[in-house]
């Protein structure tokens, strides 16, 4: 008898744990197709930059620094994608990200304070098409961003619970960093790309 309930027991744990193992991969996936969601717009918002440049480039000659400059903070922020892209859950890659995303929005900034100074490039009508472009992306990245976080959170949740957390730590499901806002006041202020 004592025999049946140990054999119960044992049962009743193994499915239980398979069962909070399932639901940790569930949420790990989930939290891989919420950056996924960001990726397509990250991808979108970097392939537009490079329009962006291109079209001011024959009208701001004199600030060829700042161009150089997004470009740089642009192929930084690919490289950062990327490596989230690989492994959403990684901490480290998610704040390199973030960090990689603020040095864009600066450059960003400050090349459209340097673009309200001619007023033909304000007027050109390939300049007000990808910035309209580029701030309904921005709007796009924001929310999916959002949606990532709120995955994140529902995940971390599991991960640090007790008990699931034993089963999180026997299988390697690590804590997953939530996209955070790592830019100055300043920067803050949402880019401004009217023309």
């Amino acid at each position: 008898m004592v025999g049946y309930v140990l054999l119960g027991l044992i049962v009743l744990a193994g499915v239980w744990a398979m069962s909070a193992y399932n639901g940790l991969v569930s949420l790990r996936n989930q939290v891989k197709n919420a950056f996924a969601q960001i990726d397509v717009q990250l991808k979108r918002r970097y392939d537009l930059i490079p329009n962006l440049v291109e079209t001011a480039k024959a009208y701001i000659k004199h600030e060829h620094d700042t161009l150089e400059d997004v470009i740089r903070a642009r192929n930084t922020a690919v490289s950062a994608q990327a490596g989230v892209a690989a492994d959403p859950t990684d901490g480290a890659a998610v704040r390199q990200l973030g960090a990689a995303e603020s040095a864009l929005g600066g450059t960003l900034t400050r090349f459209f304070a340097v673009a309200e100074s001619y007023p033909e490039l304000k007027a050109n009508q390939n300049m007000m098409q990808v910035s309209e472009e580029l701030t309904s992306t921005e709007n796009k990245i924001a929310f999916a961003r959002q949606g990532f976080n709120d995955t994140v959170m529902g995940y971390n949740i599991q991960v640090e619970q007790f008990p699931g957390n034993l089963v999180a730590n026997a299988f390697g499901f690590k804590v997953a960093e939530q996209l955070q806002a790592t830019e100055s006041a300043e920067e803050k202020k949402a880019v401004r790309v009217q023309f």
